[in-house]
């Protein structure tokens, strides 16, 4: 009994010490908020900024050696929801990314952005078929390795396929948009 309770409380004091907080913050949008006009794509029956958010991140894991940011749709009516950005191999040192990042400017040296949903890389805005709001998830990954040996090329879930087995931890901003 004794090293059952041992177990326990060895398990309960070392959770938070592992998963920390980390954090996403961002001065575009916020936890549960509606994504602004400068976030809607500008394309697709749309008329948006497409500018991506300025975001940033805090508190990392412990043995962080890169980020990786995605940006998704999991109500998007595909069967398997809607991927707006990827971004990959953002260096530890980095802990933000300015507006409008995803249009190339602004993404640091070595990072790299690969294919979205809409074909190719980059951030694009939201752009729900008319109906119910539809959640879009900004999550920033701690990785324990310096790169993914990925192109940008890669589909998302192959990059998703990758951040599955490297991230230490991540942190999430999800925000709405309906038309």
């Amino acid at each position: 009994m004794r090293a059952i309770f041992v177990s326990i409380l060895v398990f309960c004091c070392t959770v938070p010490a592992w998963a920390g907080n980390f954090t996403l913050t961002s001065p575009d949008i916020t936890d549960g908020g509606t994504l602004s006009h400068a976030q809607v794509l500008n394309d697709f029956g749309c008329e948006g900024g497409n500018t991506s958010p300025a975001l940033s991140w805090s508190n990392p894991p412990e043995g962080t050696r890169s980020y990786a940011l995605t940006v998704y749709d999991p109500d998007a009516p595909t069967g398997s929801g809607w991927w707006h950005w990827v971004v990959f191999n953002i260096p530890a040192s980095v802990q933000s990314l300015p507006a409008g990042a995803g249009s190339g400017k602004g993404v640091p040296a070595g990072a790299m952005q690969s294919r979205t949903d809409f074909g190719k890389p980059g951030y694009g805005g939201a752009c729900p078929p008319p109906g119910p709001s539809h959640r879009y998830i900004f999550t920033v990954h701690a990785l324990d390795v310096e790169q993914l040996d990925l192109s940008p090329d890669s589909s998302a879930a192959m990059v998703g396929f990758m951040l599955n087995g490297h991230t230490l931890g991540k942190a999430s901003i999800t925000a709405t948009y309906g038309r």
